[in-house]
């Protein structure tokens, strides 16, 4: 009887909030791309990559997160693998200009999209044997987990992608109970590094950010994106103009439109009040993944949870950033809401690893 009961020990409350968010974000991707000719395929594709992911999540949640520890570093040394694969047989794909798809005919996947998952894992089973974050030995093997994998990334190049893997590693590290001497000094070695950096981005990044400071010096151009998707959703005032109703959407000012500036859809159509049901269904579900890291049975299984509300906030804050001008464009697709078949599976296999860890939580939470 333990054992059924402990099969079917769900976070419903987890469960219902992404379900929730992939039906709304199916209909707004509807209404996106309601004025293509091909519309239909666009639909079908997103269910398509719900039905996997969900039954993905499921089958994950199912296996005990113990077993994903056990085989880190098989998990780590496959995702340098895909990263260093990408980079001999990847395609560039629309918006970013990343090197970063592997397609098979009709058909591609994002590897870095997986990786995520795989840095997840590996990084909090590396980072639940370290008792002292504080130590700078301890620190330094930390710091070079994820420089193979930021490296492989920036070589696509994609900038966008790099940022999230940076805040992911930065959110575990912190809760993990990293010394605010070690944050400060970052922000000055950050600062420092600045002309560095600079000169180390190609043309098109510089380009990007220098609009970013001002999309009206390019507004035909890079600033483009940008200043229509304002347009749009300032235009949606507080109730939006409806669905399938969106001036900016329906008659193509607003570009991709159904991936990169969702949002600017959301706001168009659905408003500031869409807007906040958009970004308070997103918080809930991040702060779930928090409530479920509190409750688990070990530091392996918080720093699973922590990993995953970190990478969901890295995602939530650059894509709607961008939206409003408040960030620069990166091509980074909203959680659950844009399209994107290889990011919407795997933030449900990431919901599947947080369901996982609340089976086996040390107390059953609500």
């Amino acid at each position: 009887m333990k054992e059924k009961n402990d099969f079917f020990k769900f976070d419903y409350i987890l469960i219902s909030i992404t379900i929730i968010c992939c039906i709304f974000g199916l209909i707004v991707i509807s209404s996106a791309v309601n004025s293509f000719d091909n519309s239909k395929k666009f639909i079908i594709v997103q269910s398509a990559a719900f039905a996997i992911g969900f039954v993905a999540m499921i089958f994950v949640s199912l296996i005990d997160y113990d077993v994903y520890g056990k085989y880190a570093k098989y998990i780590y040394i496959g995702s340098i693998l895909s990263l260093v694969a990408v980079l001999i047989f990847g395609t560039g794909l629309e918006s970013n200009g990343a090197k970063s798809w592997i397609r098979f005919g009709s058909f591609g996947i994002q590897p870095a999209e997986i990786v995520k998952i795989g840095f997840i894992i590996t990084f909090a089973k590396h980072l639940s044997t370290i008792k002292n974050v504080n130590k700078s030995k301890n620190l330094a093997v930390l710091v070079l987990h994820i420089i193979p994998i930021i490296g492989l990334i920036m070589l696509q190049p994609d900038f966008g992608t790099t940022m999230v893997f940076i805040c992911i590693f930065a959110g575990m590290i912190f809760v993990a109970g990293l010394s605010y001497k070690y944050i400060f000094t970052a922000f000055i070695g950050v600062g420092l590094s600045i002309p560095v950096i600079w000169n180390l981005l190609k043309p098109y990044q510089k380009d990007r950010i220098l609009v970013f400071l001002n999309p009206e010096s390019d507004p035909l151009g890079r600033g483009y994106h940008v200043i229509q998707s304002k347009i749009a959703i300032g235009s949606g005032k507080i109730f939006g103009k409806g669905l399938y109703k969106g001036t900016q959407t329906q008659f193509g000012y607003l570009p991709v439109k159904h991936t990169d500036f969702i949002f600017g859809v959301i706001g168009e159509e659905l408003g500031l009040a869409g807007c906040f049901i958009v970004i308070a269904l997103l918080f809930t579900l991040v702060v779930r993944c928090i409530y479920v890291s509190n409750s688990s049975k070990d530091k392996f299984g918080s720093y699973i949870c922590v990993g995953v509300a970190f990478m969901f906030m890295a995602h939530i804050f650059e894509n709607i950033g961008m939206c409003v001008g408040l960030m620069p464009v990166t091509g980074i697709p909203l959680p659950f809401f844009s399209y994107a078949g290889s990011s919407l599976v795997t933030n449900l296999i990431s919901i599947g690893l947080v369901l996982g860890v609340h089976k086996r939580c040390r107390r059953i939470i609500l």
